[in-house]
């Protein structure tokens, strides 16, 4: 893990239950003598105690190592809310359509923030027929390249993985299409809405 939970965060959510150190203690079979432990930083509940602890707290695992409970209000989920996640460890791509706290390889995972292409990564767009077909004008080498491109409408998510040694290009089906992504190993996400030149054909 690259954190772990602290006393802070454990006296946080134990009050917002409102709940006392012996109520907590008796829920997960220890003393209140060692939550009182915990909370003053003078130790750190046993790896054995995270799953029950995150129980009686009544939040997940995730959210009681990190410390920010998940409250997403928008319960129809957006598309236009889209948050990537790539795992440095293992090139993991995970998407959400609202607030997460997001995990993989033991380390928790911040949200991808979309960038206006530079140059670099200027992201084309080209209709041909019902479909866009996108591309970019970047090296695909070995230790930089285009991980994915992603186009999202209203309804839906078209995601393309791509791969070192290939191309940056890709085809999407291009009704209510709204926003297209890029991203890049080394440089991050880039966002635009379709701007379209004429097809060649």
């Amino acid at each position: 893990m690259n954190q772990y939970i602290t006393g802070a965060v454990i006296r946080k959510l134990r009050e917002a239950k409102k709940m006392t150190q012996e109520a907590l203690a008796e829920k997960i079979f220890v003393s209140s003598k060692a939550v009182s432990k915990w909370e003053t930083g003078q130790g750190f509940p046993d790896i054995s105690l995270i799953e029950p602890l995150a129980k009686a707290l009544d939040i997940s695992v995730i959210e009681l190592l990190s410390g920010q409970p998940v409250c997403n209000s928008n319960r129809a989920g957006n598309m236009f809310r889209s948050q990537y996640y790539v795992c440095p460890l293992c090139g993991n791509v995970i998407h959400s359509i609202g607030a997460a706290v997001v995990s993989c390889c033991g380390i928790t995972l911040p949200p991808l923030e979309a960038e206006t292409p530079d140059e670099e990564h200027m992201i084309h767009c080209e209709r041909v027929e019902d479909e866009y077909y996108i591309t970019l004008n970047h090296p695909m080498d070995k230790d930089h390249y285009i991980s994915f491109l992603a186009a999202v409408s209203d309804s839906g998510l078209q995601f393309i993985k791509l791969y070192p040694q290939g191309a940056a290009e890709a085809r999407v089906k291009r009704s209510g299409v709204r926003y297209l992504y890029a991203c890049c190993n080394r440089h991050g996400l880039f966002c635009v809405k379709p701007s379209v030149r004429p097809s060649a054909q």
